[in-house]
């Protein structure tokens, strides 16, 4: 059931609808970019946000618009709109399948009892993860899921905070997809990331660096005010 009629503005029903189409993508905005025709998935989720997939990689789009946007339809082409009048253009050539699901609520990310303890710490303690942090809210969200931390640092910069309690490459990852799009807000922009952790594995490092991520190794004992009982000889 499509979700809009010929050239008028979406509305966004609680579903997600799911295109499999030869088409072709323009992107004219700050950046300006171009896939040629292929077979995609576009993805138009019940939040508004319009994603265009490969088959060649487990998460990350090769474009996409989020929200607040609207997408218009005519015959053959997309026009997706951001509010800063960004332009997201599908051109379809042949759609093979068009689909829609009511996917209900989700219940969100549950996160072990020590991470969500930590992140509680750390958004009571900012200044453990930067000298001069503040925190602006737990949970920020995002059209790709929570961001743990948003904070301001010394300089009143955002900055997106991914807290795990063993820092791996895929926490990385994962706060590097929240970057790309938090960057994409002219109202957050720049932002830059910090990846917390009790423990960050060599190779995770390495890849926050290599993206600009910094890295804070967290004591969750001593956030919690606990003393260690190792003995020292001084």
């Amino acid at each position: 059931m499509p979700l809009v009629g010929a050239g008028r503005p979406l509305g966004y029903p609680r579903r997600v609808r799911l295109v499999i189409a030869k088409c072709s993508v323009d992107y004219v905005g700050r950046l300006s970019a171009h896939l040629p025709l292929a077979t995609r998935l576009l993805m138009v989720k019940a939040d508004g946000s319009v994603s265009i997939h490969a088959d060649d990689r487990a998460y990350k789009p090769l474009n996409w618009m989020s929200p607040p946007c609207r997408l218009e339809e005519a015959p053959g082409v997309w026009r997706v709109v951001n509010k800063a009048g960004e332009e997201l253009r599908i051109t379809l050539e042949e759609v093979f399948q068009d689909t829609s699901y009511e996917l209900g609520v989700d219940p969100g990310l549950r996160k072990d009892g020590v991470e969500a303890h930590l992140q509680e710490l750390l958004a009571a303690n900012p200044t453990t993860l930067g000298e001069g942090f503040t925190l602006v809210r737990r949970e920020y969200m995002t059209a790709i899921g929570p961001v743990d931390l948003l904070c301001r640092d010394a300089n009143s910069g955002a900055v997106a905070v991914e807290v795990k309690r063993r820092g791996e490459i895929d926490g990385v990852e994962q706060l590097t997809r929240y970057l790309e799009l938090m960057n994409r807000d002219p109202l957050l922009a720049p932002v830059s990331g910090v990846f917390a952790a009790q423990e960050i594995k060599p190779q995770a490092r390495v890849l926050a660096t290599d993206r600009g991520i910094r890295c804070v190794v967290v004591d969750y004992d001593k956030l919690r005010g606990i003393e260690r009982d190792e003995l020292t000889l001084f």
